[in-house]
C-alpha cells in the first residue's frame, strides 16, 4: 500500500532530499519511498515508480511529497520522525567560530545581509534558474551556477548579459570552482599557488588542481565555466573572459585551460586568444591528441600532463618534451586473456571521456560514443558517465551516493568476460563522506566470487583529491590499497595500468615547441568587478544547498544563506508576470509609499452610535434591503449562517413574523441585499445589517472618511452567527432601544469622541490583538465610557443594564475595531493606485480582496473552512466555510498580523504558544511593506504592527495571510462552536495581480 504525506511550504534542496530519501529506504518496514519536492517534473519521477498517489498529483512546487511503499498501516509513526529529525540537523548551519550563518529567503534581505557580496553561487533546480542568475547579474553580482538544466538560450542570454555588465558568469552546471584560493561547491582543498584555471569541465578542474596541490605548487583560482561554453551557441562567452581576467590578474603566473571536446570554430578563436597572452599557457581540449607545443601555448593530452606542464611553468622550469610516465604491474599481477575486457564506471564525466578517448586511442576503437551514459561501447569496452542524467534522474549524483555504481559493478562483475573494473574516487567538499567505505564491501565480495569461480578480476582506480579534504587523499588510497584496489596517482595512469593488464602499453610521443602563425587578438577587456572579485576573498549569496556555505567560510570567504524557493509556489505564469513588472517596481513603491502613509497618518476617532438607516442612505428606501458580509453573494448561494441572519434581521425590522415568511420574502427576491463594503460599513459573521441596527461612527481626521459597524451581540445564540429565536430578537430590540441611544449619548458628552489611535496602542500593549482577544480594550473602552454614563439622565437599570453588558461582552471592542479598520482603509485607497490591500472579506463562498489600485474592483476565490480548536461535541465536519468582514483588522495590520502581541490568544485560535505567534508574525512580516508605528508591540522588540499587504510580496512568496476567525456551525442558528485561523486563498491575489499589471499594460501569455 501506499502511504503520503504532504508537509506544505516545505522547501528543502533536492541533493538533501535524495539522501532523505535513501534513509527512509533503509527502514525495515519500508519496500519503496521518494521524497521530493512537488514540482511537475518530480511527480513525473513517481509516476513512473508507480508512486504518484492523489495527495502528492494535488501538491505544489513548495510542499514537500513523501511518499511510501509498505505492507505496514502504521510506517508513517517511524517515517515522520526520522524525515523531521533529517530536516532539522540541516535547519543550523554554524561557520567555525560557533557563530550562526546569517539566513534569508529573499533578494532584498540577502543584499541588505550582505551589500558588498560580489558572488552569488546558484543550487537551485534549473527550470527556475535562469530568471534568478539574471536577477543577480542586475544585481552586479559575478554568478557561479552548479544549478544545471538550464536551456542553452537562456545560457547565451545570461552570458550575454555579464559580459555587458562585465561580470563573470560561471556556469550552468558549473560543479567546482576556486576563487582567490576559497574552495566552491563540489571541491577539493588545493594550497594556493600561482597556477590561475579556466575550465569547461567540473572533474577535470578537481584533476588538475589536486594533482598541482600533491606535486607541490597550488592554484589561486579555478574558473569553471560550464561544460557549454566552447559550443558554437555559446561561443565561449566565459572562457575568453576568464582568460582576460587571469592574464590581468598580476599573482597568476601561469594559466591552464581544460575543456571538454569543443567546437572546431571557437577552439580557434579560443587559441588565437591564449595565443595572445603574455603568460605561459597550458590547454587541454580533451579529445585532442596534439604532436606539438604552439607558440606560447603547450598542448597536453592528458589532464595529468596539463597539471605537470603548469607546475613546471609556475617554477620558472623548461617545459619538457615528454611528461608520459610508464607504470608497471604490481608484483604477482599478471595480464588477462583476450577476451577479458575493461569497464569504467565513473562518477566524473571528464575522467570518464579522458578514459574513453585513451582506451578507444590504444584499441583504435574509433570515436567515443555517447549513448544512454556511455562514452565509450565498442567490443565489451563500456566507459559509462554515472553522472549522466540518464542515471541521477530522482537520485542523487554517484559522488554522493554510491548507489548506482554499486549496482553496475555487481552488474559487470557476474559478467564473465570483464577482466577490469576502472574507478574514480572524488574526494572533497560536496562529495560523499566516504566513498571508499562505501565501495570496498562490494569490492571484497566481488573479488571473492571471482576467485571462487577461477576467474581474474582486477579493480583499478584513481583517487582525486588532496590531504587537506575532509576525506584525507593518503588515508583513502591506502585503505583501497589494503583491499587489493590498485590504486594510480592520475586517472590517465589507471587507464594506462588497466591497459597494461590487458597487455597493452601505450606511451606518449614528444613535443617540441613550433612557431605560431595564427594572427593575435586583442583581449576583452576587464571590468573592475571582476578585478575585485579575483583579489579579495569572495563574499557570497549562496542561494540553494546550504552545505556549500561550509567551505566558503573555513578558508576565509564570507556567505549569507538564501534559503529560496520557488516564486510564486512554481506557478510559471505567475512567475513570468512578477518579472514583467520588476521594471515598474520603483514606480509602483512609490504609490504603494503614499497609499501606505495615509494609512500611518489615519486619526480614527468613535463619535457616535446611531441607527445605520440615518448614515447609510441604501438602507434609507422603500425597498427592502439588508447589508452583508464578504464580496457580493444571493440570498440562495448564502450558507446556513449567512440566511439565518437574513431572516432574523426581517423579524427584526418587522418585514415578517416568523421565519417561514422571512425566507419567503428572501427566496422570492424582494428583500435587496448588497456587502456592507459597499457603503463603508463592515459587518462580523454574517454581517447582516439592516436599517434600524444601531452601528458605531468611527471618523478617520486625516480626511473624515467615516465608516460603519453594527454593535457586538455578545456570545451565545446571536444573529451575526445565524440565530434568530425570540431570544436574539429581543436582544437587538435592546440594542436599538437602549444600548444605542446610551452609548451615543455618553460619546457626545466628549469635546471630540474617543481617541481609537491612543486606546488600541494603550490595548496592544495588555496583550490584545483586535480579532479574536478583545479583552483590554474592551475593558478599556469601558473605562473610558462608564463614567459618561453614569452622569446621563436615564434610568439607573439602562445605567446598570448597559454597563453591565459592557463589562461582560470581552469582545464588545472587535466591532469597532471593524469599523476603524474600515476608516483607515477606506481612507487610503483613495488614492488608486499601488498593490496594497484595502478590504479582505468572506462571504462563506468567496474570499475577496481590495487594493488601492484598481478602486472597488473584487478579485475573488473560494473561501476556506478555519482550522483550530472546537468547543465539546463539534469538529471540523460541523464548520462553516469562513464568513464575514472581520478580517479588515487584518488588512490594517492588527489580528493574525499580530498574533504575537496576544499570547493568550494563540493556543486557543490554533497556533501552539508563543514562538508559534512569534513565527506567524514573522512570516506575516514577509508579505507587508513596513510596519505602523502608531500600534508598538513589547513582544516584538516593539516593531510595529505590520502594515501594508502588497499583493506582489503576497504572490511572490505564496504566503497567504492568516486571519483570526470565530468559527460558526454551518447550520443556522447553533452558533460559534470554535476559533481558528483561515489562510486567504492565493487565488485573489493572483487574479488581482494580473488585473493590476493589465492597466500598466503588462500582459503574458
Amino acid at each position: 500500500m501506499l502511504k503520503t504525506v504532504i508537509l506544505k511550504d516545505n522547501y528543502q534542496d533536492s541533493i538533501n532530499l535524495m539522501l532523505l530519501t535513501n534513509k527512509i529506504n533503509d527502514l525495515s518496514e519500508v519496500q519503496m519511498s521518494q521524497i521530493m519536492m512537488g514540482t511537475e517534473a518530480n511527480k513525473d519521477i513517481l509516476n513512473n515508480t508507480n508512486l504518484l498517489t492523489e495527495e502528492a498529483e494535488a501538491a505544489s512546487p513548495n510542499d514537500l511529497m513523501i511518499v511510501v511503499r509498505s505492507d505496514n498501516d502504521k510506517v508513517m509513526d517511524k517515517v515522520l520522525p526520522a524525515v523531521h529529525s533529517f530536516l532539522e540537523d540541516l535547519s543550523t548551519k554554524k561557520d567555525d567560530s560557533g557563530n550562526e550563518i546569517e539566513s534569508v529567503d529573499n533578494w532584498d534581505d540577502a543584499l541588505k545581509a550582505m551589500p558588498d557580496a560580489n558572488l552569488a553561487l546558484f543550487s537551485i533546480p534549473g527550470e527556475y534558474g535562469a530568471p534568478e542568475m539574471e536577477k543577480a547579474l542586475r544585481h552586479d553580482l559575478n554568478v557561479f551556477s552548479f544549478t544545471d538544466n538550464v536551456s542553452i538560450e537562456d545560457e547565451v542570454k545570461l552570458k550575454k548579459l555579464a559580459h555587458e555588465k562585465g561580470l563573470l558568469m560561471m556556469g550552468p552546471d558549473c560543479g567546482t570552482g576556486i576563487i582567490s584560493s576559497i574552495p566552491l561547491a563540489f571541491t577539493n582543498v588545493v594550497s594556493p599557488g600561482n597556477i590561475g584555471i579556466v575550465g569547461a569541465s567540473g572533474t577535470g578542474i578537481q584533476e588538475v588542481t589536486t594533482i598541482i596541490d600533491r606535486l607541490g605548487n597550488g592554484v589561486i583560482h579555478a574558473i569553471g565555466t560550464g561544460g557549454r561554453d566552447l559550443s558554437d551557441k555559446v561561443d565561449a562567452i566565459t572562457v575568453k573572459d576568464a582568460i582576460a581576467a587571469l592574464e590581468d590578474h598580476e599573482p597568476t603566473d601561469v594559466i591552464c585551460v581544460i575543456s571538454k571536446p569543443p567546437a572546431k570554430e571557437v577552439r580557434d578563436e579560443v587559441m588565437e586568444i591564449l595565443e595572445s597572452c603574455n603568460k605561459p599557457v597550458v590547454a587541454d581540449f580533451l579529445g585532442e591528441r596534439p604532436t606539438h607545443y604552439e607558440g606560447n601555448v603547450y598542448l597536453a593530452h592528458t589532464l595529468e600532463e596539463t597539471a605537470k606542464i603548469a607546475v613546471d611553468l609556475a617554477a620558472g622550469q623548461k617545459v619538457k618534451e615528454n611528461y608520459f610516465e610508464k607504470v608497471e604491474l604490481p608484483a604477482n599481477v599478471k595480464t588477462l586473456s583476450k577476451d577479458k575486457t575493461i569497464k569504467g564506471l565513473y562518477s566524473g564525466g571528464t575522467l570518464a571521456n579522458e578514459a574513453g578517448m585513451l582506451i578507444s586511442e590504444a584499441l583504435d576503437l574509433g570515436h567515443l560514443t555517447k549513448e544512454e551514459g556511455y562514452i565509450l561501447k565498442t567490443d565489451g569496452y563500456d566507459v559509462i558517465d554515472l553522472g549522466d542524467d540518464v542515471y541521477t534522474q530522482g537520485k542523487p549524483h554517484p559522488m554522493i551516493d554510491p548507489e548506482v555504481r554499486i549496482n553496475k559493478m555487481r552488474e559487470y562483475c557476474q559478467d564473465p568476460h570483464t577482466g577490469v573494473i576502472l574507478l574514480d574516487v572524488v574526494l572533497g567538499y560536496g562529495a560523499s563522506d566516504d566513498m571508499a567505505g562505501a565501495l570496498i564491501p562490494v569490492i571484497d565480495e566481488e573479488k571473492a566470487k571471482a576467485q571462487k569461480e577461477g576467474r581474474p578480476l582486477y579493480f583499478v582506480a584513481t583517487v582525486v583529491g588532496t590531504n587537506k579534504d575532509p576525506q584525507n587523499y593518503d588515508e583513502t588510497v591506502e585503505r583501497l590499497k589494503n583491499h587489493g584496489v590498485l590504486v594510480q596517482k592520475s586517472n590517465a595512469k589507471a587507464v594506462q595500468l588497466a591497459l597494461k593488464l590487458k597487455g597493452i602499453q601505450i606511451s606518449e610521443p614528444d613535443k617540441k615547441v613550433v612557431p605560431y602563425t595564427g594572427k593575435k587578438v586583442a583581449l576583452p577587456k576587464v571590468n573592475d568587478n571582476v578585478k575585485e572579485l579575483l583579489t579579495t576573498k569572495p563574499r557570497v549569496i549562496n542561494v540553494g544547498i546550504s552545505s556549500f556555505n561550509e567551505s566558503i567560510v573555513k578558508y576565509g570567504g564570507k556567505t549569507v544563506q538564501f534559503n529560496w524557493k520557488p516564486r510564486a509556489n512554481g506557478n510559471k505564469r505567475m512567475i513570468r508576470l512578477l518579472d514583467a513588472l520588476e521594471k515598474y517596481d520603483d514606480e509602483i513603491d512609490r504609490d504603494n509609499d503614499k497609499v501606505i502613509q495615509r494609512f500611518k497618518d489615519a486619526k480614527p476617532f468613535l463619535v457616535d452610535v446611531v441607527p445605520a438607516k440615518t448614515v447609510i442612505p441604501e438602507l434609507n428606501t422603500e425597498n427592502k434591503t439588508l447589508l452583508h458580509a464578504g464580496p457580493p453573494i444571493t440570498y440562495k448561494e448564502m450558507t446556513g449562517p449567512m440566511q439565518g441572519s437574513c431572516v432574523g434581521a426581517a423579524i427584526f425590522e418587522g418585514w415578517a413574523e416568523n421565519e417561514s415568511e422571512a425566507r419567503k420574502l428572501l427566496e422570492n427576491g424582494e428583500v435587496k441585499l448588497m456587502p456592507c463594503h459597499s457603503v463603508h460599513a463592515v459587518g462580523p459573521m454574517g454581517g447582516i445589517t439592516s436599517g434600524n441596527m444601531p452601528v458605531v461612527i468611527v471618523e478617520n481626521r486625516l480626511d473624515n472618511t467615516r465608516a460603519y459597524c453594527t454593535l457586538n451581540e455578545g456570545i451565545g445564540k446571536v444573529l451575526r452567527f445565524g440565530a434568530y429565536s425570540q431570544e436574539v430578537i429581543d436582544r437587538l430590540v435592546w440594542m436599538r432601544d437602549v444600548l444605542g441611544p446610551v452609548l451615543s449619548k455618553a460619546l457626545k458628552k466628549t469635546d471630540d469622541g474617543l481617541n481609537l489611535n491612543v486606546l488600541i496602542a494603550r490595548s496592544i500593549t495588555m496583550g490584545d490583538e483586535f480579532h479574536q482577544r478583545n479583552i483590554a480594550a474592551s475593558a478599556n473602552f469601558l473605562c473610558a465610557m462608564a463614567p459618561l454614563i453614569t452622569e446621563l439622565d436615564i434610568s439607573k437599570k439602562d445605567k446598570y443594564d448597559v454597563i453591565k453588558f459592557l463589562a461582560d461582552t470581552d469582545q464588545f471592542f472587535l466591532n469597532i475595531m471593524m469599523a476603524t479598520g474600515k476608516s483607515i482603509a477606506d481612507a487610503a485607497r483613495k488614492y488608486q493606485k499601488g498593490t496594497i490591500v484595502t478590504a479582505m472579506a468572506r462571504n462563506g463562498r468567496d474570499f475577496g480582496i481590495r487594493i488601492a489600485g484598481m478602486g472597488d474592483q473584487w478579485f475573488k476565490a473560494p473561501v476556506n473552512t478555519p482550522k483550530g480548536l472546537y468547543f465539546a461535541g463539534f469538529s471540523e465536519d460541523d464548520a462553516n466555510p469562513d464568513i464575514g468582514d472581520s478580517s479588515i483588522t487584518e488588512t490594517v495590520g492588527v489580528g493574525g498580523m499580530a498574533m504575537v502581541a496576544a499570547p493568550g490568544v494563540t493556543r486557543f485560535v490554533g497556533a501552539g504558544g508563543f514562538e508559534d505567534a512569534l513565527r506567524i508574525s514573522n512570516s506575516m512580516e514577509k508579505i507587508n511593506t513596513t510596519h505602523n508605528p502608531n500600534w508598538t508591540i513589547p513582544t516584538w522588540d516593539f516593531k510595529g504592527t505590520n502594515l501594508g499587504i502588497d499583493i506582489r510580496k503576497v504572490v511572490e512568496t505564496g504566503i497567504e495571510p492568516i486571519i483570526n476567525t470565530g468559527i460558526a456551525h454551518k447550520k443556522p442558528g447553533v452558533g460559534q462552536i470554535g476559533a481558528g485561523t483561515v489562510k486567504a486563498p492565493l487565488a485573489c491575489f493572483e487574479k488581482a495581480l494580473e488585473a493590476y499589471a493589465e492597466t500598466l499594460g503588462v500582459t503574458v501569455d
